[in-house]
């Protein structure tokens, strides 16, 4: 080994204190401002006057080397040399040096700062936790100016929103996205982002959970581990709140957090005792596509009432002032919403009463359950100068009409993820319907299987044919659709590194099915579910019927924030039995008198049943053909084709 220099040995002391921070980078030009000022004043020295002492001449030279502007004021040619060489070496050392080291230390400080790092000290903050495909969604829906967390906010005297996103990395890329989403633009800046994960309790810290009006936890659905899932993260995080909250003594927030694996549902109960609202993100979805498979048409329906956009809404109102009213008296106040009914509470029990007859009188406690555009269209105080039309509801629903469902049996399933484990206990729980699956996907068969048992042993109930393949692969594809099916199914896949590769995957397959489909003359229903918000448009253009999930779950996740009973009301609408959503033929009804949407109501009420709008036959420019809440004195100009969106109560003939 070679023997070290004394310039390595004064190399790696020099490096040593340079890297310890700006303090001693500083101290280090500041030795050599010293050592250079005394060898500059030594060197000037004789040249001084006779009765100069050495310090006046050191300082002679730090003012040289500190001040260019006493260079001309030096005698002598020795003088000036050294004076001349102590103001360069000033310009590099003093000026350059110092300069480099603040500036240097100032953007690390604004870096620093930009990472989010820093704990807020707001409270009555909304905070949500984790940067997902559902964040922002979830974030439109919680700047909406008319949405459900305003609405929250204002009953906490919380005069302005502040929501606080915990984001795995904060940068101007991800500014930038939240600036560019819509409905956010010049209100971005009333969200603050802060760098960490849940799984960091300094990370819950700084967003100040404990000081929130409420946390939203959402789910993800690509990335991450198959050890470390999505669920893991929320009960952690759970954990750490409850825990920072024993040790500082305050009061627990209110949390809404989503969980993919329904089984867990227990094991996040006991992580948090505090105020907690759960949704199960796959068996909802998972409802939601059994719904769409069994009524085609459905998806358009989810689109507009379980999401932010401009279209009608489900509310849930208080009715203090409506004590004793009939329900037909509370429709006929509010002639810009349906009345779909009312959740009642009998002690700690809340019971959902959709499509109840309009007879029946309201009670202290209970909420009525409106379809609406706007809040204040569904607020049964109002007292409107054009009154709707009194129309009444039979307590007893036409028992022709309940039993004309068309459910779809034969299925194809092409691509794989977590949820169609859900997908097919869900599809197993409808006992009076013969499903017939086939999934096609990259994943084992076996797997498949395997997956499948070990979510729901009901899964042994259907016919369920697995096979491993590529759908994307056009003789695979053409083979498998030479079967005929009622329904195909396209699913976008969580193996893949984003929600938008696994979209594209999903879109194509879905472009592809449709062509090789385009000469058969009896077309299945074409389902699409994707996790990407971004691509909305393109599926509104291309006219599929689709689910968005995240759009969904957001918007789940900020209406039961605002009240908790809508977890009760959407729970009821989109299982099998009971209240449900149905298209009819028009062909089962008494058309003859019926022109406007008033006349509809009266038609539908009269078989125990609530229209809620019209399917077209025929899409408009948009590609839409649903027709929400009408104007109840406009004439519908029913087409041949066109379905009645209509309310019904079914027979309960879940099983399992």
């Amino acid at each position: 080994m070679l023997p070290f220099t004394l310039v390595d040995r004064l190399r790696y002391i020099l490096e040593r204190q340079l890297i310890k921070g700006v303090h001693y980078q500083l101290l280090v030009v500041a030795l050599f401002i010293g050592l250079i000022s005394l060898l500059g004043g030594w060197l000037a020295w004789p040249s001084a006057a006779a009765d100069l002492p050495l310090a006046d001449s050191v300082w002679w030279a730090f003012l040289r080397l500190t001040d260019p502007g006493y260079l001309g004021d030096d005698e002598g040619t020795w003088r000036r040399v050294i004076s001349t060489v102590l103001t360069v070496v000033g310009y590099v050392l003093f000026m350059g040096t110092l300069v480099a080291i603040m500036t240097r230390w100032l953007i690390s400080k604004m870096g620093v700062l930009e990472q989010g790092l820093t704990p807020v000290t707001i409270r009555n903050h909304v905070v949500v936790l984790g940067w997902t495909n559902r964040t922002l969604p979830l974030v439109q829906e919680i700047m909406d100016p008319s949405g459900g967390i305003q609405r929250l906010l204002k009953s906490l005297d919380t005069r302005r929103l502040k929501l606080v996103i915990l984001s795995d990395t904060v940068n101007t890329e991800r500014t930038q996205e939240l600036r560019d989403t819509p409905g956010i633009g010049r209100r971005f800046r009333d969200i603050i982002l802060r760098s960490g994960t849940p799984l960091h309790p300094e990370a819950l810290h700084r967003v100040a959970c404990l000081q929130a009006a409420v946390v939203m936890i959402p789910g993800r659905s690509q990335g991450g581990s198959t050890l470390v899932t999505g669920d893991m993260e929320t009960i952690k995080a759970l954990l750490t709140l409850h825990a920072q909250g024993h040790q500082s003594g305050q009061p627990l927030p209110y949390v809404v957090a989503e969980i993919e694996d329904v089984r867990k549902l227990n094991v996040m109960r006991r992580a948090y005792p505090g105020p907690l609202e759960i949704i199960a993100s796959d068996a909802i979805v998972s409802r939601l596509m059994a719904q769409a498979i069994l009524h085609p048409g459905l998806p358009e329906f989810y689109g507009e009432v379980m999401s932010v956009h401009d279209g009608n809404e489900i509310y849930l109102r208080n009715c203090e002032s409506c004590e004793g009213l009939t329900l037909a008296e509370i429709a006929a106040r509010c002639p810009q919403a349906i009345l779909l009914g009312l959740v009642r509470q009998d002690g700690e029990t809340l019971t959902t009463m959709l499509n109840a007859p309009t007879g029946e009188r309201v009670r202290a406690g209970d909420n009525l359950v409106m379809l609406a555009r706007e809040y204040e269209d569904a607020d049964p105080a109002q007292h409107s100068d054009t009154p709707a039309r009194a129309w009444q509801r039979s307590d007893k629903v036409n028992s022709a009409l309940t039993t004309a469902t068309s459910a779809r049996t034969s299925v194809l399933i092409l691509g794989w993820n977590r949820r169609l484990p859900a997908l097919v206990h869900e599809l197993a729980t409808y006992g009076d319907q013969n499903f017939r699956l086939m999934m096609v996907s990259t994943l084992e068969a076996d797997a498949q299987r395997e997956e499948m048992v070990q979510y729901s042993e009901m899964a042994k109930q259907l016919t369920c044919e697995h096979l491993q393949a590529d759908f994307m692969a056009e003789t695979t594809l053409r083979k498998i659709l030479q079967t005929q099916w009622d329904s195909v199914l396209l699913v976008s896949s969580d193996r893949l590194d984003s929600g938008e590769e696994a979209d594209a995957r999903a879109m194509v397959g879905y472009m592809a099915v449709d062509e090789l489909l385009k000469e058969r003359k009896q077309r299945p229903q074409l389902l699409l579910e994707l996790s990407d918000p971004a691509n909305e448009e393109l599926v509104v253009r291309n006219r599929s019927e689709s689910i968005i999930s995240p759009m969904i779950l957001s918007h789940l996740m900020a209406q039961i924030a605002q009240r908790r009973e809508l977890g009760l009301v959407f729970e009821e609408l989109f299982t099998f039995g009971g209240a449900e959503i149905l298209y009819r033929d028009l062909s089962e009804y008494p058309m003859q008198s019926v022109t406007t949407f008033a006349d509809l109501e009266a038609v539908a009420g009269l078989q125990g049943e609530t229209a809620l709008g019209v399917y077209r036959y025929t899409p408009d420019g948009a590609g839409r053909r649903l027709q929400l809440n009408p104007a109840r004195d406009v004439p519908l100009k029913l087409q041949p084709g066109d379905e009645l969106v209509i309310l019904t109560t079914l027979p309960n003939k879940k099983g399992g």
